[in-house]
This record gives C-alpha cells, structure tokens and sequence, in this order.
C-alpha cells in the first residue's frame, strides 16, 4: 500500500465524528471493545467494531486480544505524520506572518 492510501485510510477514518469520539475515549488510556461499547450506548456492539475496524485500517488503533478481552489503544502517529506533512508547514508559516508583523508594528512611528 501506498504512502498516499494509507493518508487516504487516515483521512476517512477521521471523517466520521463517531470515530472521533472513540478515539478520543482512548486518548487517556486503552479500553476494551465492552468498555466503548458501554460508553457509546446508542450504538450496537457490530457499529462500534465496525467504526473500530475502520481506525484500525487506518493504523489509529490497536488492537490487543488478551484472553476473551479486546483491548484498543490510540496510535496517535499516523495524526502526527498528517500534522507534519502539512499542518506543521501551514503552522510555521502563519508563526513567520505573526513575526513579521510584530516586527513591522514595532518600527511603525508612534503617532501612525
């Protein structure tokens, strides 16, 4: 697979706010799929392994089977590649606009 179908993988699975959400709930710490299933209640268990499977296609969770548990874990890496791709380029660009217009702001005379 390529670089750019795995971005395409990452950008589809980031689509979905309910994806979002789970991958918000294991930000903190990794979970069963029982546990997300009981924090996202108004889905059925075969939504929410479906929304899993399609982070886990995109690489943004892992999954861990420990006896009869599943364990998912948050991989933030395949975010932190998008973020320095393009997000990071567009970032440092506005931080040099804010810089040039401190600069200019300083050297403007008082009275302007």
């Amino acid at each position: 697979m390529s670089s750019d179908d795995q971005i395409d993988r990452v950008f589809k699975a980031l689509a979905a706010p309910i994806r979002r959400d789970l991958m918000d709930a294991l930000k903190d710490n990794p979970q069963t799929t029982g546990e997300l299933c009981a924090r996202f209640d108004t889905l059925n268990r075969c939504t929410v392994m479906q929304h899993l499977s399609v982070l886990e296609d995109a690489g943004l969770v892992i999954a861990r089977k420990q006896g009869r548990q599943r364990w998912n874990y948050l991989n933030a890496l395949p975010i932190k590649q998008i973020h320095d791709r393009w997000i990071g380029a567009y970032a440092s660009g506005a931080v040099d606009l804010l810089a040039r217009m401190e600069s200019d702001m300083a050297t403007m005379p008082a009275d302007a």
